[in-house]
């Protein structure tokens, strides 16, 4: 599984004319599933999006968590969108091959796993629609942007 996590200060996704998410302060999570991800890369990625210390504490130091945030009263919030394309492969030729990214038949289910595993946290998470067209508009924020890939756990 992977994850693009970026700190924004706004984030909205539009599906076929109709906006279906939209945060102010947080985190816009495109999610990538592979045909081999199960319940432990779920994990992985939810344990690490809630935790990820990147947003800045009194001393301006990157040492607090969307968690963190919450805790001091702040409304911060995730919009996590599908994105196959993250499993796209272009090492050979120049059209990149999909081979890897899940069906969405499996897909699905893991995607509304990962926003069921972040909401257990007492995260707010906004989504795309599944399966569309989505346009999607992000203000970064610093900007900070990071890649959470579950195969490269230590």
């Amino acid at each position: 599984m992977r994850a693009v996590v970026q700190r924004v200060l706004f984030s909205k996704v539009v599906s076929e004319s109709v906006e279906s998410g939209k945060i102010n302060a947080g985190f816009n999570v495109l999610l990538g599933i592979k045909n081999t991800d199960t319940e432990k890369d779920v994990e992985y990625i939810c344990d690490k999006i809630a935790n990820l210390r990147v947003f800045e504490d009194a001393d301006a130091k990157l040492n607090l968590s969307i968690l963190d945030k919450l805790a001091e009263g702040g409304d911060y919030k995730i919009l996590l969108v599908s994105q196959f394309t993250l499993y796209g492969d272009c090492r050979k030729g120049r059209r990149p091959s999909f081979i890897e990214a899940a069906r969405p038949e499996i897909a699905e289910p893991i995607y509304e796993k990962v926003k069921a595993k972040l909401e257990s946290y007492g995260l707010s998470v906004e989504t795309g629609v599944f399966r569309t067209d989505m346009k999607v508009e992000i203000l970064n924020d610093g900007p900070v942007t990071l890649l959470l890939d579950s195969e490269k756990i230590l």
